[in-house]
């Protein structure tokens, strides 16, 4: 069973750096992606990685600003991916959630659809 736990939120001033961790335990899946939602609104891709790090794809809205990373430890079973965002402003302020798939074209990515499993969500609050 694959369970995904999602860490590093929190207050934040704008213009600090911030990184958010996600543990993915159980078999492996061949895309990690963190999405993010706002209040009041809707839930948005925020960028997406393949098992092996080799592709990655980013939302047009971090204009250059988020990295996407993971850890790989084979021998535990888990898998660790990070979101660094740089330069964080107050429009950043959401719910990020993780979320893990099998599709392996990354032009599926950003559909909601293309992920089965679904960590339960770290808040971050960005102050202006």
């Amino acid at each position: 069973q694959v369970q995904l736990v999602e860490s590093g939120g929190g207050l934040v001033q704008a213009g600090d750096s911030l990184r958010l961790s996600c543990v993915l335990s159980g078999p492996r899946s061949y895309t990690m992606a963190w999405f993010r939602q706002a209040p009041g609104k809707g839930r948005e891709f925020v960028a997406a990685i393949s098992w092996d790090g080799g592709s990655t794809r980013y939302a047009d809205s971090m204009n250059g600003r988020a990295t996407i990373s993971q850890d790989k430890n084979i021998s535990q079973d888990k898998n660790t991916m990070y979101l660094q965002l740089n330069n964080p402003k107050p429009e950043d302020t959401a719910v990020y959630y993780c979320a893990s798939g099998n599709s392996p074209l990354p032009s599926t990515w950003p559909q909601e659809d293309a992920y089965v499993y679904w960590g339960q969500g770290t808040q971050v609050t960005v102050s202006s």
